[in-house]
């Protein structure tokens, strides 16, 4: 891994070390931060981040296909951090037959820890949707119709052609039913898809680069990075509306928890996968509050959704109960004996 991270074969014989991200907690390698390769993945995870998106600056809200342009961009964008790990794992000159296990990406070992750590951060994104919609409608930010769904109704009959009746949509719960039995397969393609740019990037490479600060630190300064390099986006008035400082902030904050609730999910299973599927879900439940919004109602963002304040809570009281639990002090045993 060349000296940046300290080199796998100049190691004396029989040493443990960590190759591939998290660290032992029982026994941890107490190396440093490598600052001069975090320092080039941010440059070059910004950078090309804001180069996706300069088109977008240059033409303005306002011009014809913006939104069309603006989707194909943001998919773009996710790529971004992928592209700065895979170019630093390059120049640290990590060990070919080591690359993806520095990146999380394979082995699956313990595999089957891995495979459930997945399944649950398929799902948990829905249970986390739904307590946050209840959560937001009991401190009184949203009125909701659980009953018949008149919000998502309205907006189902707002959506047909003029002139068509509204009659002719099926109930709102059987449409409801059939997004949830979508879910799955639309969390993993092309949510999970276009996630894992991110995920290699920001808990694939950071978060194991930024460990040996502690794993607190690790997790909120991988978070806060992440949830700046949005900016590009944020400032366009993406996920909040709000083209100023306070849509970054928002976001920032909401990474920030997102993050250790992912980051989690890679030191606790050595893999980069478990994070990826959780990411793709839970980019899947950004418009759950549609659902059950009544008719007529404004629904905030930045309060009711799972990146609005509500979710915030939900999300912050897991993250106690994880904490509490010590589930955020385990790690698994990435560490093997060099050659």
């Amino acid at each position: 891994m060349s000296e940046v991270m300290g080199s796998v074969t100049d190691m004396e014989p029989q040493k443990t070390v960590a190759v591939a991200g998290p660290l032992r907690a029982d026994r941890p390698e107490r190396g440093e931060v490598p600052w001069g390769a975090v320092a080039l993945f941010v440059v070059l995870a910004y950078g090309l981040a804001w180069l996706v998106a300069l088109p977008l600056w240059l033409m303005g809200p306002e011009a014809p296909g913006f939104p069309v342009l603006f989707g194909l961009l943001a998919m773009a964008m996710m790529l971004t951090p992928a592209i700065a790990a895979i170019v630093v794992t390059f120049a640290m000159r990590v060990p070919r037959r080591e690359r993806l296990r520095f990146l999380g990406m394979w082995p699956l070992r313990p595999a089957k820890r891995v495979v459930w750590f997945t399944v649950a951060a398929l799902f948990a994104p829905l249970v986390i949707g739904l307590v946050t919609t209840l959560l937001a409608a009991m401190l009184g930010w949203v009125r909701i119709d659980l009953v018949h769904l008149s919000g998502f109704a309205e907006m189902n009959a707002a959506a047909l052609p003029e002139g068509m009746d509204a009659s002719i949509l099926p109930s709102p719960w059987v449409l409801v039913g059939v997004q949830l039995a979508l879910f799955p397969i639309a969390a993993v393609i092309p949510n999970s898809i276009l996630g894992f740019g991110e995920e290699l990037g920001w808990r694939g490479w950071l978060l194991p680069a930024l460990r040996p600060m502690g794993v607190w630190p690790a997790l909120l300064l991988s978070g806060v990075l992440w949830g700046l390099w949005h900016a590009p986006l944020t400032l366009l008035g993406h996920n909040y509306g709000l083209m100023d400082w306070r849509g970054v902030a928002l976001m920032t904050v909401n990474c920030t928890i997102m993050g250790v609730l992912f980051g989690w999910l890679r030191l606790r299973t050595g893999s980069v996968w478990p994070a990826t599927i959780g990411h793709g879900a839970l980019n899947g439940t950004g418009g759950m509050i549609m659902w059950f919004a009544a008719a007529g109602e404004t629904v905030r963002p930045e309060l009711v959704t799972v990146a609005g304040v509500a979710g915030w809570i939900v999300c912050g009281a897991l993250i106690l109960v994880l904490a509490l639990t010590g589930q955020l002090r385990r790690e698994p045993e990435l560490a093997r004996k060099a050659a």
